[in-house]
């Protein structure tokens, strides 16, 4: 009984914890759901103090690394083996993303403890808005923004070489 229970071991092409020029591209998503979320129960309900805990826990997986990120553990260790890897994307847009979130999340908080609970809810409001909208749809505006920026200074942006993946060349990988 205990060997039925034993799973085959995940196969990926890129480790979730080592490569981090690369994620697996529902792992953004999984994180956009969790913050949008709670983002929305903060500004809804009103516990603003998961805001600032929100923003932490983005600047932790930020500067830590994945392995510190209670989303991205989550969404490697439990969703990701019952799913399979995602196609693979680059790992800079989603960072800036957020990196912008926590910016906001702690803006939200200071204005919270500034007593400018209207400016907190409508920063809260717009983080939730925008997480919900990436988890639900695939669109990233804090992503857009950052491909958006090497435009504006006149920088093509280019993907980092991602690893290859089964059923897919490596110039669909370029353009994607």
């Amino acid at each position: 009984m205990l060997s039925e229970m034993k799973r085959e071991p995940v196969v990926r092409a890129a480790d979730p914890y080592r490569d981090t020029d690369v994620v697996d591209a529902r792992a953004p998503r999984s994180v956009q759901a969790f913050v949008g979320v709670l983002s929305l129960l903060a500004v809804m309900i009103g516990p603003w103090w998961l805001l600032p805990l929100l923003g932490l826990q983005l600047v932790v997986g930020l500067t830590l690394g994945r392995r510190w990120c209670l989303p991205c553990l989550f969404y490697f260790e439990v969703l990701q083996p019952r799913l399979g890897e995602g196609p693979l994307e680059d790992a800079r847009p989603p960072r800036f993303a957020n990196m912008v979130g926590a910016a906001f999340l702690l803006a939200a908080s200071a204005a919270y403890l500034g007593g400018w609970t209207q400016l907190g809810t409508v920063l809260g409001a717009l983080v939730a808005a925008l997480a919900l909208l990436a988890a639900a749809t695939g669109f990233c505006a804090g992503c857009t923004a950052f491909k958006l920026g090497y435009r504006l200074t006149g920088r093509p942006f280019v993907s980092c070489p991602l690893p290859p993946q089964p059923g897919r060349t490596t110039q669909a990988l370029t353009n994607a």
